[in-house]
């Protein structure tokens, strides 16, 4: 039995055992051996914040501030920023080329992003949506961005095909990531440039949504919808831009005002349906109606070039 006269030594004993217990704990981590070494893992880093390049002023003052970029400085896509588009996914078959995933339709390389619609040397069963397939030797490429944004501004530098007969067709668009006022045309469609091989000497802008023509007024700008004068050199690289306020919208080729548009919708008020985020689409096709595709003269392959995306707000 442990008297009172024992207690401090005993109240000792246990303080040595426990500290020793203690260092033997803290040793496991401060000094492991090789076979009981641990790590925590590192957080990953954080991603780097989007360059547009130089500052560039806003019309009402202040500087726009960028949100997304993508310079196509690497040898892949980055599918986290882009996905590809494909006709089994939904995207349309113009005049049959069927969208693909295939580097030989969407490629990165040389500090360019590559959007390619070609001829294949054998019918290509192209997947559609619900499951079914169709044959066709043609194919294409699209991408669409996976950042959305309403109000901004919007820049694609890029150059199209060298062709000057009809059968192609580039666009670059913008879509609303929700059909917030309903089916096409009714929640908008924003094309900032479409160029088209039958028309090779300029670029065209269209905002898609449903108004009265008889408002149309080019003096107020008023359901300005588009402007098929706006001309280019195709295969030069060019920067098509829309700067997208609460009040109007307007599209440059090169710093040069394109189209201004204040829409007015028909059954909407404000700037509705361009008050809703939207997502930005690149695309590379064959050509339809007036444009349509002859194999006897439309050059394939044909390849539009982008060189960057950059967006701000």
């Amino acid at each position: 039995m442990i008297g009172p006269a024992d207690m401090p030594k005993t109240l000792a004993r246990s303080f040595v055992a426990l500290a020793s217990s203690l260092v033997a704990f803290v040793a496991l981590f401060a000094a492991p051996t090789a076979a009981s070494a641990f790590t925590w893992p590192k957080p990953p880093p954080p991603a780097p914040a989007p360059d547009c390049g130089p500052a560039i002023a806003k019309a009402t003052g202040g500087n726009w501030t960028c949100t997304f970029d993508d310079e196509f400085g690497g040898t892949a896509l980055d599918t986290t920023k882009w996905s590809v588009l494909t006709t089994a996914s939904g995207a349309p078959a113009n005049n049959g080329a069927c969208y693909t995933t295939s580097p030989n339709n969407v490629s990165v390389g040389g500090g360019v992003l590559s959007l390619t619609v070609r001829q294949e040397s054998s019918p290509y069963n192209c997947p559609l949506l619900g499951g079914k397939t169709v044959a066709t030797p043609y194919t294409a490429g699209t991408v669409a961005s996976k950042f959305t944004q309403a109000y901004g501004r919007f820049s694609v530098r890029a150059a199209f095909p060298a062709a000057t007969v009809a059968g192609l067709q580039s666009s670059l668009w913008m879509y609303p990531k929700t059909l917030t006022y309903g089916a096409w045309p009714l929640s908008g469609e924003l094309d900032i440039a479409e160029w088209y091989g039958a028309y090779p000497d300029r670029a065209i802008p269209y905002l898609h949504y449903a108004y009265d023509k008889t408002t149309t007024n080019t003096t107020t700008n008023v359901n300005v919808v588009t402007n098929n004068y706006c001309m280019i050199t195709a295969s030069a690289f060019h920067d098509y831009t829309v700067e997208w306020t609460t009040t109007a919208i307007t599209i440059t080729f090169d710093g040069q005002v394109c189209m201004i548009d204040k829409p007015s919708a028909l059954g909407l008020t404000g700037m509705a349906p361009f008050n809703q985020p939207f997502f930005l689409l690149l695309s590379s096709a064959l050509g339809i109606g007036l444009n349509a595709y002859n194999p006897s003269t439309t050059p394939l392959p044909a390849t539009t070039q982008v060189d960057y995306v950059r967006i701000w707000k």
